[in-house]
């Protein structure tokens, strides 16, 4: 047996869970018309394999109609899903793991203009800044009705197998109930706390009714709504013994805080540059107030943090959800002593933020998630080795270099700086993003653990690669800032790496034009506006930085509104000149001409970057392919088997911004999907 806390087990009532590391309910977008089909098992299944006590399905799967997913959500409510949830389940038991999901009414936290177009309810007509619906005060028959649903999405659950479920209660429909800000009911659902919490043990009695005693309750909730108005943590702990005393719940999964708006969700589950475990401390409260056994997850990034939490007693149950998503087997990596070949996750929440755009879950460096019946998360050996020539030491160059080391391939990776990294390495230089290196790291580590042979300081000409007689050579070069974008004047401006580098000191007025809506900008704005600059940043885009997305503009936010920044949108910097020693920068309007221009000292732009791409052309007329990928095999996941120069030497591929800019997953990606099947 393991001395290690968290691999021992651990019991609630009838079922021993194998350990103490689960993934909480997190829904990643993944269903299939609203059911959790062939890839969302595989997503489930394949940590389920790796070792991990319980995964919870669904965050949150929606019990009613008038609770429609604002986005892919499972359907709870249909009892189709039933089938569906049983092979997930099956399939999970026959690895050892436990299965639960989360039921919820979203309430408020929806919009009515979504599904069957039915009013958005909730216990008063206050409206949910981000979702924006202005909700209908529920009615006597409104609570009835929906009572019942949560009890029959339940049943559905017990007939497919599940050990249990958890109930979702802060932000959503419950916790509505719970707060005096979003309750304006009278009695017997209004007023005192124990008729704001009637609501939930009216469900929670008629679950256990229906699905009986060996099937386990939990409610995921918030003990502290840290928000004026609100529930404050005395009141949270009255709710922790309330649920507790029921006789109705198993468990208690705690989190604090408040989820209506953009910065108080990143408060309840932090990003990059913010606090680890910043609610551990607050659920051992709970817990060792209660007695009773707790879950909890939020920002538990690491095997170290996760062990305290167990070997400390904060908690019973500790979720390592997001890191999870970054690499599915870290349960495995414990048991075989392989802590440090556990892919680490960096926080960048590309995760999260993705689905509350609407799309798919994918973390940022391992795009294996949410593709498991597609891209594998162990690379196979191939048949044959070949030796691979890599160019650059990005994401997308590691990345290439890795699995190519994992197919066992003789690997050589030239790179002109004397650090790997890349635009990583210029990214992680912002304190708050300085895990992002952790990418570039991981990678390294387990490149040289595969016997990759690196050259720094070398910069890598046809003639350099054609010494190496490789079989395979990847371009993975990068790109550079494009700054030519102006009519004229390009010469007098710089660009967002040139300041974030500190290769240009800010100016003292300063104009940044940012039609690229990424991190740079709010980088270099950030750089700029602490120096005590003032800075404007004009973008032609409706909204600023389109591409940064909800949760990580919040860090960003909060520090430039206590600074002297102005945001202006809708408009563009058309051309920059000099005149009496500053600079007129004239803007433009994509909706109609405009006359308005700024005086400053220093302009920056943002556009992007550009490939470098001249060594590859080079190589060109020696590949056997010219450079040419079909994309139907990429897609299928077959082998490139292009041949349109027989006299060539070599295939020749190019990846990530060395193609086009884009971002880190689709860096990593290129790398991956190409490279696995070589």
């Amino acid at each position: 047996m393991s001395t290690d806390p968290l691999l021992q087990p651990y019991q609630i009532k009838h079922l021993t869970l194998r350990n103490r590391i689960i993934t909480t309910s997190h829904e990643p977008a993944y269903p299939v018309d609203g059911m959790p089909k062939d890839l969302y098992r595989a997503y489930h299944v394949e940590r389920a394999k790796a070792g991990v006590a319980l995964t919870m399905t669904a965050g949150s799967a929606a019990v009613s109609r008038d609770s429609p997913p604002v986005f892919n959500n499972v359907l709870a409510y249909k009892d189709e899903v039933v089938k569906w949830m049983k092979d997930l389940t099956d399939e999970c038991h026959e690895h050892g793991a436990a299965v639960m999901i989360q039921l919820t009414h979203l309430g408020r936290r929806t919009r009515w203009d979504k599904a069957d177009w039915l009013p958005v309810v909730s216990p008063s007509h206050r409206r949910e800044a981000s979702h924006r619906s202005f909700p209908k005060k529920l009615e006597d028959w409104d609570i009835d009705r929906i009572i019942k649903d949560y009890v029959d999405a339940a049943e559905r659950m017990k007939a497919a197998g599940l050990d249990g479920l958890e109930l979702q209660a802060y932000g959503h429909l419950m916790d509505q109930f719970w707060s005096p800000l979003t309750n304006d009911l009278d009695g017997p659902y209004g007023g005192s706390l124990e008729n704001r919490m009637r609501f939930t043990f009216d469900i929670l009695s008629g679950i256990r009714k229906r699905c009986g005693e060996d099937f386990l309750l939990g409610v995921r909730y918030t003990g502290d709504e840290d928000l004026a108005g609100g529930f404050n943590a005395e009141e949270g702990m009255k709710i922790s013994h309330m649920l507790k005393d029921s006789g109705l719940v198993d468990f208690l999964n705690v989190v604090r805080g408040h989820i209506d708006t953009d910065a108080g969700l990143t408060d309840v589950i932090p990003i990059q540059g913010m606090r680890n475990a910043a609610h551990l401390d607050f659920a051992g409260e709970i817990r060792a107030s209660t007695g009773f056994p707790t879950f909890h997850a939020a920002k538990i990034p690491d095997v170290a943090t996760a062990r305290h939490a167990i070997a400390s007693g904060k908690v019973d149950m500790i979720g390592m959800t997001r890191a999870h998503m970054t690499d599915p087997h870290i349960v495995r990596k414990i048991i075989e002593k392989r802590e440090e070949d556990i892919r680490p996750c960096v926080g960048a929440n590309y995760c999260l933020d993705r689905i509350y755009q609407g799309g798919a879950a994918y973390c940022i460096h391992n795009p294996s998630t949410g593709r498991e019946t597609t891209m594998p998360h162990d690379i196979p050996k191939a048949a044959k080795t070949r030796k691979v020539v890599v160019i650059g030491t990005g994401p997308a160059g590691l990345e290439a270099a890795r699995v190519a080391g994992e197919r066992g391939h003789q690997v050589t990776v030239f790179e002109a700086a004397d650090q790997p990294g890349g635009q990583i390495r210029l990214t992680a230089l912002s304190e708050r993003r300085r895990e992002m290196i952790s990418i570039i790291d991981w990678r390294m580590t387990q490149c040289e653990r595969l016997g990759v042979k690196f050259n720094f300081n070398t910069w890598a000409e046809a003639d350099t690669v054609l010494a190496e007689e490789p079989d395979v050579v990847i371009v993975a070069t990068g790109g550079l800032p494009d700054t030519e974008v102006l009519s004229s004047g390009n010469e007098l401006v710089v660009s967002a790496w040139d300041v974030i580098s500190g290769d240009v000191k800010p100016g003292k007025n300063v104009l940044i034009f940012d039609d690229a809506g990424d991190h740079a900008a709010l980088q270099a704005a950030e750089l700029i506006a602490k120096s005590g600059a003032t800075l404007e940043v004009i973008t032609p885009d409706r909204s600023f930085s389109p591409e940064v997305m909800a949760m990580n503009l919040v860090p960003y936010m909060r520090a430039l509104q206590d600074l002297d920044v102005t945001f202006t949108v809708t408009y563009r910097v058309d051309r920059v000149e000099r005149q009496d020693g500053k600079l007129i920068a004239h803007l433009g309007s994509d909706y109609g001409p405009v006359n308005k221009h700024r005086v400053v000292d220093q302009v920056i732009v943002n556009h992007g970057t550009l490939p470098l791409d001249d060594l590859y052309f080079d190589l060109r007329p020696h590949s056997l392919n010219d450079g040419a990928v079909e994309q139907h095999d990429l897609i299928a996941g077959n082998a490139q088997n292009i041949v349109t120069n027989p006299d060539g030497r070599f295939q020749l591929f190019r990846i990530g911004d060395a193609v086009a800019a884009r971002n880190t997953h689709a860096a990593i990606y290129d790398a991956l999907r190409l490279v696995k099947d070589l």
